[in-house]
């Protein structure tokens, strides 16, 4: 693989992991509702699960999926379900929580690297990358490569969005403030189910 080609997969992926999504937004979400630190496991979750998602895409998911639609839909139909109560959970979260005996709480790192299987970001991503940059004549290495890239993007690039979230925590100390931010969230959550539904 090219160091051109190794660029081009790096731009492709600080795009789409800066870009809104359904993680981002629950990342701007946790960091203003529980801070950084308390957002790190959410954050690496988001990193594991998408490269979990590439490599199942490179050898071989994607191919069964396009052979087989039932499987996409059932993920579609799973993704969407689990937004959904994703947003309602962000949507009802009223205070900023003081300490980690609070009851509510950010995603874990495994919550959130299963997300990524159901996120149609996280998918349309995956099959993109693989189609445009695997390469047919060393596609194992290709696969790992793209991915190991894509994942030292992702990571900080997500993390850029938790960061937002607690730059924000000041002014939403205001409780009314923080209802309508964790509303507009829960909503802006359900408007990324779009993809979905073309």
């Amino acid at each position: 693989m090219t160091y051109e080609t190794i660029l081009a997969i790096a731009l492709f992926s600080l795009v789409g992991s800066v870009s809104p999504g359904p993680s981002n937004f629950m990342l701007l979400a946790s960091g203003t509702n529980f801070g950084f630190w308390r957002t790190v496991p959410q954050i690496l979750g988001i990193t594991v699960g998408l490269s979990s998602v590439l490599l199942a895409v490179g050898f071989g998911l994607g191919a069964l999926i396009h052979a087989y639609p039932p499987i996409g839909v059932a993920l579609k139909i799973a993704g969407a379900a689990y937004l959904l109560y994703l947003a309602w959970r962000i949507a009802m979260s009223r205070a900023v929580p003081n300490s980690e005996s609070d009851s509510a709480r950010p995603l874990t790192l495994l919550e959130s690297a299963a997300f990524q299987w159901v996120n149609p970001k996280a998918w349309i991503a995956g099959l993109t990358a693989m189609a445009a940059y695997a390469s047919a004549e060393n596609p194992f290495v290709s696969v790992l490569l793209i991915t190991l890239v894509v994942a030292i993007v992702n990571l900080p690039s997500v993390a850029v969005w938790a960061g937002f979230g607690v730059a924000l925590r000041s002014f939403l100390t205001n409780p009314a403030r923080l209802k309508w931010f964790n509303i507009a969230m829960g909503l802006l959550l359900v408007a990324s189910l779009w993809p979905l539904l073309k």
